[in-house]
């Protein structure tokens, strides 16, 4: 199995874009903190997150072919299939069902951290420190807020037999440890 570092140093390789970078890097905790709760390989769905958009800066024009890449490039770097799988899965342009619960929690981790970073980022102080699981669960229900935080793929949570409030909740725990990292 690739050690974070090794995933790290690829991820580098592939994006440029700094926003796209602390977007996987918030996924990648948005995934620790879910496989913590749900007794999972807290490793392999760090990872899952980590790498999820790999190929996003060569792809984001090209919706057709985002996650499909970074499945294959993934693939090719020899990861286990199951993360493989949820890589690809997480882009819903392509309709492909979502079966393990890392393909559930990726879909649903995804967008749920712009809607974190926005909570964050509308706040005096622009930290994330300052946001509780109530104010994001009050701005969830805000169509004018985080409009890219798509309501109803997050909202895909209890898929994997989680409340919505308990999964913001999650993802804000998660991301608040990583607070530094991500510059909130």
């Amino acid at each position: 199995m690739h050690t974070r570092e090794q995933a790290y140093s690829e991820l580098r390789k592939h994006v440029e874009n700094k926003n796209l970078i602390k977007h996987m890097l918030s996924v990648e905790a948005v995934m620790r903190g879910l496989a913590d709760h749900l007794g999972e390989d807290a490793d392999i769905w760090g990872l899952t997150g980590l790498l999820h958009d790999i190929d996003y800066d060569k792809t984001k024009d090209n919706p057709e072919l985002h996650s499909l890449k970074a499945a294959e490039l993934l693939s090719e770097m020899g990861y286990p299939e199951d993360m493989v799988y949820a890589v690809k899965v997480h882009n819903y342009y392509h309709g492909l069902p979502r079966v393990s619960t890392l393909d559930k929690a990726l879909y649903a981790a995804d967008p749920v951290s712009g809607l974190v970073v926005a909570g964050a980022l509308v706040r005096p102080d622009k930290k994330l420190a300052s946001v509780d699981a109530d104010y994001l669960l009050k701005k969830f229900g805000e169509k004018a807020f985080a409009r890219g935080a798509d309501r109803d793929q997050i909202r895909t949570c209890s898929e994997i037999g989680l409340e919505l409030e308990e999964f913001l909740s999650i993802a804000l725990k998660s991301m608040q440890e990583i607070a530094d990292e991500i510059e909130l």
